[in-house]
């Protein structure tokens, strides 16, 4: 075998090795790749879901500045619950109807949650919000811890930190049960209370918190502050 043949054939035996080292850290690197993708797309949809409580806030605006009392506002849809009561009720003060806040019913983005619908209370005192009256705020239930961590950063609140709920006050989580559902009335006598001395960042018009209670985790956004 010539020189120049013996040559070739080593250099391309050495390019194959090359190759299969690449290819080999490919594949062990493979798993982060799939966390990146999954925190981006978890990322999008975080957004996605604060687009989504700035336009019920801007519904219930809505509602305010046509003299719709705070007591009066409903948030009723043949989705919803039937604690809500129905949309055909007085739709001029339906937050879902085209005749009152004209916002949109939409169900959350797949992954983030257990499928559950947005719920709405007013038996919370939101840190640093307003006064001690319990707040107007929508709760999008039972999301996952990941998503949690993802939505925190999002909004500014340091790594590694975790807004809590420590089951303060009636209920006992801002995500309530069904008697709390909100109907016009709001539990100022004794709101329920989060941990201010968790969040990182006051005031927090909107956050992901773990009820200490049972370890689950909730986004809430402030639809009206009192």
């Amino acid at each position: 075998m010539k020189d120049g043949q013996r040559g070739n054939i080593i250099f391309y035996v050495l390019i194959g090795i090359v190759l299969i080292g690449l290819l080999t850290m490919a594949v062990r690197n493979s798993g982060g790749m799939k966390d990146n993708i999954n925190t981006e797309d978890l990322g999008l949809k975080a957004a996605q879901i604060q687009r989504y409580g700035a336009a019920l806030a801007q519904s219930v605006a809505i509602l305010s500045d046509h003299h719709i009392s705070e007591s009066d506002l409903r948030f009723a849809h043949p989705d919803a619950a039937n604690d809500y009561g129905l949309i055909t009720d007085d739709p001029t003060r339906q937050i879902f109807a085209k005749e009152g806040g004209k916002a949109a019913y939409n169900p959350p983005p797949a992954g983030v949650n257990d499928g559950s619908h947005w719920e709405f209370f007013a038996t919370t005192a939101i840190p640093q919000i307003g006064s001690d009256k319990a707040d107007l705020v929508a709760v999008l239930p039972h999301v996952t811890a990941e998503f949690c961590a993802v939505m925190n950063t999002q909004l500014g609140f340091a790594a590694g930190s975790q807004p809590t709920d420590p089951g303060s006050g009636s209920p006992t989580c801002i995500m309530g049960g069904a008697s709390d559902r909100f109907d016009g009335t709001f539990n100022d006598s004794a709101p329920h209370e989060l941990d201010d001395a968790s969040f990182s960042k006051l005031p927090a018009y909107q956050a992901c918190v773990e009820c200490t209670t049972d370890n689950s985790y909730h986004y809430f956004y402030v639809l009206m502050a009192r």
